[in-house]
C-alpha cells in the first residue's frame, strides 16, 4: 500500500501571516496531500551560553502557533485533510486538557487528528511552564497516555497514579474513537515505550534509511518482546526539503521499501517565503506523482 503523503507545516516562515497560512494549507489541499504535520513549543529561550544539546528551532527567535489553536483553524480551512502534532511536549502540559483539546479537534474535523507526543528536551521551556524537567518524564508521560485514553473513552474516570489522581470526571463530548496517540523516539527506552502503548511513530527528522533501517529493526523486536505484531504500528518519515527533487524520490523510494505508512515533505529551516513553500509543495506533489482527483 502507498504510503500517505504531508507537509510540516513551516511555522518558522508562516506563521505571524494568517494569509500565508491560509494559502499554504488551501494549496496542500488542492494539491491532493493527505495531512499537515504541526511541531510544537509553547516558548522559545535565549540560548544559554554553556548549552550544549541540541537547539534547532527552539530559540526565542522562532515563531510557533499553539499547536491546537492552529490545528482548529487549520481543520476549518480544509476538508479530508489530517492534522497530526508531530510532537506535542506532553509532559509539560495538563493531561485532561490535552484530553480535553484534542477530543474537541478531532470532533469537529470529522476524525481527522493524530496526537503525536515526545518527552521533550528543553529544560527552560519546561520550568518555565511550572514543571520540573528531570528523569521521571518518561514515567509521567506512559501515565499520561494511560490518562488520555481513560477519558477519551470512558464517561467517568477514576485514577490513582503517581502523576494524576482523578475521582469520577470525565470530558464531554467524547470523541467517536481513542485518538491515535504516536511518539517520537529514537533511544532505546523512548522505543520501548512506543513499543508497549503507541499507535505510531515519528521517525527522527533528517535520519538516513541506513540509520533508520537499524532502528526499525530494533523496533520490530520490541513490538514483539511485547506481544505485538511488528506491522500493528504506522509510522512516518519526514523527507528533508534540501537535495531537491532527485534526493527527495531516492528517499521516498528507500522509505518505501523500509515500510513507511506515511511519508512528509520537511521545509522547514529553508528560507522560503510562502509562495516558494507552495511551490515546493508542487514539485514535490508532481515528483511523487500525487493526485488531487
Amino acid at each position: 500500500m502507498a504510503p500517505r503523503l504531508g507537509v510540516v507545516f513551516p511555522h518558522d516562515d508562516l506563521g505571524a501571516d494568517p494569509d500565508a497560512v491560509r494559502r499554504f494549507a488551501t494549496a496542500a489541499q488542492e494539491l491532493g496531500f493527505d495531512h499537515l504535520l504541526l511541531y510544537d513549543h509553547v516558548l522559545g529561550a535565549d540560548r544559554p551560553s554553556d548549552w550544549e544539546g541540541e537547539w534547532w528551532q527552539a530559540s526565542i527567535e522562532d515563531p510557533f502557533q499553539e499547536v491546537f489553536v492552529l490545528g482548529s483553524h487549520l481543520a476549518a480551512l480544509t476538508t479530508g485533510m489530517e492534522i497530526a502534532t508531530c510532537v506535542l511536549v506532553l509532559p509539560q502540559r495538563q493531561t485532561a486538557l490535552v484530553a480535553k483539546q484534542a477530543a474537541a479537534l478531532t470532533i469537529l474535523n470529522g476524525g481527522r487528528f493524530r496526537l503525536g507526543v515526545g518527552s521533550g528536551w528543553n529544560p527552560l521551556e519546561s520550568e518555565a511552564l511550572g514543571v520540573t524537567f528531570d528523569r521521571t518524564r518518561g514515567r509521567r508521560l506512559d501515565e499520561q497516555v494511560q490518562v488520555l485514553r481513560a477519558l477519551w473513552t470512558e464517561p467517568s474516570v477514576t485514577f490513582d497514579g503517581s502523576f494524576h489522581q482523578l475521582n469520577g470526571v470525565g470530558i464531554r463530548p467524547l470523541p467517536d474513537r481513542p485518538i491515535p496517540v504516536w511518539f517520537g523516539a529514537k533511544s532505546d527506552v523512548a522505543l520501548r515505550r512506543l513499543a508497549r502503548v503507541g499507535d505510531g511513530w515519528f521517525a527522527p527528522s533528517f535520519t538516513e534509511p541506513e540509520e533508520a533501517e537499524l532502528m526499525i529493526l530494533r523496533l520490530r523486536q520490541m513490538l514483539l518482546d511485547a506481544g505485538r505484531a511488528p506491522d500493528s504500528i504506522g509510522w512516518e518519515y519526514r523527507i528533508p526539503y534540501a537535495g531537491g527533487p532527485d534526493a527527495w524520490r531516492r528517499r521516498f523510494d528507500r522509505w518505501v521499501e523500509l515500510g513507511a505508512t506515511h511519508v512528509s515533505l520537511n521545509a522547514l529551516g529553508a528560507g522560503l517565503d510562502a509562495d516558494a513553500h507552495i511551490r515546493a509543495l508542487e514539485t514535490f506533489a508532481a515528483t511523487l506523482g500525487i493526485s488531487s482527483s
